[in-house]
């Protein structure tokens, strides 16, 4: 017959379990800490980057991209409705100033030209008929005016000659009432001729102005048309490279449609971009750094375009030196904005090491061995970043990512 087994064994059999149980969690904890410590201690030289800190300047920038363009491209366009032709030039050919690009048909605009001349002819002639014919009413008014004035003193003079016959019982008061009736409605009547002619003199004056206003309309359009035509002898004003032209020959082009694209491969600029998040930090008169290939060439903001395109704002570049060599047009660009700058300051190379947060731990190098150390960054670029606290002239920075390392205080450079 089975018998019932004691708690107090059962008790015991249980805690000694327990205790075994932790013991081996223990240890295997304390066996991973060691290896991965015994293996993370040491690093190989080869495997880590370093740089000096040192004092300098740190330039704070936000990144960009940009595009080389050339810092002068005349487009020309058509200033008639012509038809092209013939193409003179081939796009790459350097020109020379006064040299033709593009042959317009120019006959139709040649044809309305001579219109207009024959409507601004026609204009003088009837501004000419006009004056003459003002000239003889203004005469012939003139002269009514006279023979008005004449009459009138006809007048007085029978007035005073019915006088003297009533005095002499020659006359009588109807001759003399008949005598001054006559004179007032002549003097009347001259007033109002009078008043005709100063009337019909402005009026004439207004007619004669209408009509050569209308004729300067005419010239001035006949002027514009002949300068258009001018202008539609296509060819250029100054040095360059032809970099586009229309080769559609015997095609139709409208007034204002491009012809010919002439670039100044010289000297260039820059077309930057960047997010519109950074609207409120790009602005003119800030310096940029151009990284190019291995070159870094520097410049100022020189325009800011206000329209917003996809997220996108644009920003125009003047380039300190616009002529340098390695400059090509289309180039594709790495553009930083610097937006703020500190002098005489400590700095180090910019690396992975350096997260971006402003205070962080890092490892110094000494004795191949480098330290664990809290440091505190300021403005950083692509090439520098600034040291707050931390660190000192001269001391040696492991710059490589050492996320893998940083629960270790010391490790052993080998």
């Amino acid at each position: 017959m089975d018998r019932e087994v004691a708690p107090d064994y059962i008790k015991n059999n249980r805690n000694r379990r327990w205790v075994m149980i932790g013991v081996i969690i223990i240890a295997v904890v304390a066996t991973l800490y060691f290896f991965r410590r015994s293996l993370g201690s040491t690093l190989e030289s080869s495997r880590i980057r370093t740089a000096t800190v040192e004092i300098g300047d740190v330039e704070n920038t936000l990144t960009a991209s940009g595009e080389i363009i050339p810092a002068y491209e005349q487009i020309f366009a058509s200033p008639i409705r012509a038809s092209i032709k013939r193409i003179l030039l081939t796009p790459g050919t350097r020109v020379q100033p006064g040299q033709p690009i593009v042959e317009l048909d120019k006959s139709l605009t040649e044809i309305e030209a001579e219109r207009y001349q024959d409507q601004l002819d026609l204009k003088l002639n009837s501004i000419e008929q006009l004056r003459m014919r003002l000239n003889k009413d203004l005469y012939d008014a003139e002269i009514n005016d006279r023979i008005k004035s004449l009459n009138i003193n006809k007048l007085k003079a029978d007035l005073e000659d019915a006088k003297r016959l009533q005095k002499v019982g020659g006359g009588t008061a109807e001759d003399i009432t008949r005598a001054d009736n006559a004179l007032k409605i002549a003097e009347l009547e001259k007033k109002q001729l009078e008043n005709d002619l100063k009337y019909n003199r402005e009026s004439m004056s207004a007619s004669l102005k209408e009509t050569e206003l209308g004729a300067q309309i005419e010239g001035k359009n006949l002027k514009e048309l002949k300068h258009k035509l001018k202008m539609a002898d296509i060819v250029a004003d100054r040095k360059g490279v032809l970099t586009w032209v229309n080769e559609n020959i015997g095609s139709s082009v409208n007034e204002g449609e491009m012809l010919a694209k002439v670039a100044d491969l010289g000297s260039f600029r820059v077309e930057g971009n960047c997010s519109d998040v950074y609207a409120e930090q790009v602005k003119t008169g800030l310096s940029v750094i151009i990284k190019m290939n291995e070159a870094l060439l520097r410049g100022v903001i020189t325009q800011v375009k206000p329209a917003v395109k996809d997220g996108i704002i644009s920003f125009v570049i003047q380039l300190d030196n616009a002529r340098n060599e390695s400059l090509r047009p289309n180039m594709k660009v790495e553009v930083y904005v610097v937006t703020n700058k500190s002098s005489r300051t400590l700095r180090v190379a910019n690396g992975p090491a350096f997260t971006g947060k402003r205070k962080q731990f890092i490892y110094v190098l000494r004795n191949q061995t480098a330290y664990r150390r809290e440091v505190e960054t300021g403005l950083s670029n692509f090439d520098f970043i600034e040291i707050k606290s931390g660190l000192k002239t001269g001391e040696k920075v492991i710059v490589t990512d050492m996320n893998n390392y940083e629960h270790l205080e010391e490790i052993s450079i080998q």
